[in-house]
C-alpha cells in the first residue's frame, strides 16, 4: 500500500513576500536601465510606494463616503498596473509611466494642511523611471501585485522586508558619506528618551525614517482612539534634504500605518535661527546628523557670527537647541570629534552647556557605524531645563571577544542592558559610579576649553593590566600583519617593473 504523501504546509507571509520581491530584483538585474541597489532598491520602492498607496485609497473609498481619492483614474494603480492580461507593456507601458502617470503625479496639488497631493508631488518630483525595458518593468509589475497592501500580516510582513532592503541601500551607499543609525541604538535612544503622546517629535535630518519609526511603535500601544492616531500622525515630524531618502522614508512610514506621513521634502538649516518662533519649536528631538559634510556658504549667514561653521553636524547642534521648547529633551548622535573639538565647536559647546541640560554621555565603541566609518560615536542627552551642572557618562565597551564592531558582527540590543539599567528610569535616580560609569562637574568641562572627550577615571589602564605574554603576541600579529602587506607590495611593484 503506498505512503500517503505528506502535505507541505502553506510558506509564511515572510517567505512569501521575501520571494516576491527576490523575484522582482532578480528580474531588475536584466535591465540595462538599472545599475547596482543604488538604482533597483529605488526603482522597487516607488513601485511598491503607488501600490500601498492604491491599497489605503481603497480601504479608505470604503469606510469614507464622501472620500475624494488623491489620485484619480486612469492614474490609479489598479487601473494601469494591477491587471496584466491584456494591460500596458512594453513600449506603450513605458510611454505611460514617463509621459503621463509621473507628469501628472508631479503636477498634484492639495487644498488642506499635510494633504497627500503635495505628499505625493513631493515623492515624485525627483523620483524617476530608470527601467529602459517595458516588458522587464511588466514582470517587475506583476510581482508587486502579489503584495496585498490591504492585508495587516502582509503590510507588517512587507515593513520589516522593506527595513531588511533600507540595510541593503545603506551599505551599497556607504561611500556616499552619509552613515545611517544602527536600529539597536535608535531603539536605545527612543526608550531613554520615552516620547509621551501629545508630544511632538521632530528628526530634522529624518533620513529614511528610523527614528520616526521606531517612536511610532513606542507610542502606538498609548493610543487608543481614531483621534489619537491622527493626533499621533501630525506629531511625528521630519525633515530630509535629499529626494531618495525622503521618498524611502515616506514608504516607510507608509508601510508602519501612516496613511499621511508628515515629513518635509527640505533642508532644515536653510532658515536663520531668529526667524524660529515659539510656536515651532517642539517637545522632542531624536537625530543623527550627517557629519563630515559641508553647507553652502548661503547656509551659514542663517547662524550667529561667532559661531558660524561649514560643517554640517555643528550647524544641527545649534538648531536642535534652538528648535527644543522649554523642557523638552533631545539626544544627538555625534561622532568623537565633536568632544573634543575647539575653535567654533567649543562656543557651540558652551553654550549647549549654558542654555540646556546635558545630563548623558554614551560613548559607543569603534565600528558601530560599519561599514560606513570605524570612527566612535556617542549619544548626547540634554534636555531644555536650565544650564548643565554635572555630566554623566557612560561606555558600552565591544564584547570581549573582538576589538570592534563590524558589518557582519553588528551592535545588539541587548549590549545596552546595562545602561538602560543603570540609567535610572524617567528621572535618573540612584546613578552610582561604575568602571563603565563617572560623573564630571561642568566646571572642569569648562577649565579644559569645553573639552567632553574625558578619559574614564574608573577604569585602569587596560595595556597595565594584561599579562605581558598576550600583549606580545598582539605585536607579534600585528607586525606579521604589517609584513604581510609589504611583501604584498613589493610582489605588485616588482611585477610592473
Amino acid at each position: 500500500m503506498a505512503r500517503k504523501k505528506k502535505e507541505q504546509a502553506p510558506p509564511t507571509p515572510q517567505v512569501r513576500l521575501r520571494s516576491v520581491i527576490d523575484s522582482a530584483r532578480k528580474t531588475m538585474r536584466k535591465d540595462a536601465g538599472l545599475n547596482g541597489d543604488l538604482d533597483r532598491i529605488p526603482q522597487l520602492a516607488w513601485l511598491l510606494f503607488l501600490k500601498a498607496f492604491d491599497g489605503l485609497e481603497m480601504e479608505r473609498e470604503i469606510v469614507e463616503s464622501d472620500y475624494r481619492p488623491a489620485i484619480e483614474a486612469p492614474y490609479r494603480w489598479r487601473d494601469w498596473a494591477a491587471d496584466r492580461i491584456g494591460g500596458r507593456t512594453g513600449d506603450d507601458l513605458l510611454g505611460f509611466v514617463n509621459d503621463e502617470l509621473f507628469p501628472y503625479l508631479r503636477e498634484l496639488k492639495g487644498d488642506t494642511d499635510r494633504d497627500p497631493r503635495d505628499v505625493l508631488a513631493t515623492v515624485f518630483k525627483e523620483t524617476y523611471n530608470r527601467m529602459v525595458s517595458g516588458y522587464l518593468l511588466s514582470d517587475v509589475i506583476e510581482q508587486v501585485n502579489k503584495v496585498d497592501f490591504t492585508s495587516s500580516e502582509d503590510i507588517h510582513t512587507m515593513a520589516l522586508l522593506y527595513e531588511s532592503m533600507l540595510r541593503e541601500m545603506r551599505d551599497a551607499a556607504g561611500d556616499s558619506g552619509e552613515f545611517y543609525t544602527p536600529r539597536p541604538a535608535i531603539r536605545f535612544i527612543v526608550q531613554m528618551i520615552d516620547p509621551q503622546l501629545g508630544e511632538i517629535v521632530l528628526d530634522p535630518a529624518c533620513g529614511t525614517g528610523g527614528f520616526l519609526v521606531e517612536a511610532l511603535d513606542h507610542l502606538q500601544p498609548q493610543v487608543s482612539t481614531v483621534a489619537e492616531h491622527e493626533a499621533l500622525a501630525g506629531n511625528l515630524r521630519g525633515v530630509e534634504k535629499k529626494s531618495l531618502p525622503y521618498l524611502l522614508g515616506t514608504m516607510n512610514l507608509l508601510l508602519h500605518g501612516l496613511a499621511r506621513p508628515n515629513l518635509v521634502r527640505g533642508n532644515a538649516l536653510a532658515r536663520p535661527l531668529t526667524e524660529i518662533k515659539r510656536a515651532e519649536k517642539v517637545h522632542v528631538i531624536l537625530t543623527n546628523p550627517p557629519f563630515g559634510g559641508e553647507e553652502e556658504k548661503s547656509i551659514l549667514s542663517n547662524f550667529p557670527a561667532g559661531i558660524q561653521t561649514a560643517e554640517t553636524a555643528w550647524l544641527f547642534m545649534q538648531l536642535v537647541q534652538r528648535m527644543l521648547a522649554d523642557g523638552g529633551r533631545c539626544a544627538v548622535v555625534v561622532p568623537n570629534g565633536v568632544l573634543f573639538a575647539d575653535g567654533a565647536g567649543a562656543r557651540i559647546k558652551e553654550e549647549l552647556l549654558k542654555g540646556c541640560n546635558l545630563h548623558t554621555v554614551v560613548r559607543l565603541g569603534s565600528g558601530v557605524f560599519a561599514p560606513y566609518t570605524d570612527i566612535p560615536s556617542n549619544l548626547l542627552f540634554f534636555e531644555k531645563t536650565g544650564p548643565t551642572k554635572e555630566i554623566w557618562f557612560h561606555e558600552i565597551p565591544t564584547p570581549e571577544d573582538r576589538k570592534k564592531y563590524s558589518k557582519t558582527r553588528p551592535m545588539r540590543f541587548e549590549e545596552f542592558a546595562g545602561c538602560i539599567e543603570w540609567w535610572g528610569g524617567t528621572n535618573r535616580e540612584g546613578r552610582a559610579e561604575t568602571d563603565r560609569s563617572w560623573r564630571v562637574d561642568v566646571s572642569g568641562v569648562a577649565d579644559a576649553n569645553w573639552n567632553l572627550d574625558l578619559k574614564n577615571p574608573n577604569r585602569p589602564d587596560e595595556l597595565t593590566h594584561r599579562p605581558p605574554a598576550e600583549l606580545i603576541a598582539e605585536l607579534m600579529a600585528t607586525e606579521r600583519e604589517i609584513m604581510g602587506f609589504l611583501e604584498e607590495l613589493e610582489s605588485e611593484f616588482g611585477s610592473t617593473t
